[in-house]
């Protein structure tokens, strides 16, 4: 097989995967939007910025509204004031 050939088929393998992800993307998508808006309603009712894990601390929040520097406020033997500390197990030694 020529070299061009086989470059040829290549890219047309590359655009058939693209096409495959990009109307994978937008079947997600739609699907996506009924969980949203859902999420939406839940966090209009309840009164929420965001639909949270845990509002206690700023750590324990959703990535999207949390401090990057809160987790290194508090002393590393500090001990645990919050109940949501509960949920994680503390690091294997």
């Amino acid at each position: 097989m020529r070299p061009a050939l086989v470059f040829a088929l290549f890219l047309c393998l590359l655009l058939a995967l693209e096409g495959t992800l990009f109307v994978d993307g937008l079947r997600r998508r739609k699907a996506e939007a009924a969980t949203l808006a859902q999420l939406a309603v839940v966090t209009s009712a309840l009164g929420l910025t965001d639909l949270a894990v845990a509002t206690e601390a700023r750590y324990t929040r959703h990535p999207a509204v949390s401090d990057p520097m809160a987790p290194f406020m508090d002393h590393p033997g500090a001990i645990e004031h919050f109940p949501t500390g509960a949920f994680w197990l503390p690091p294997p030694r």
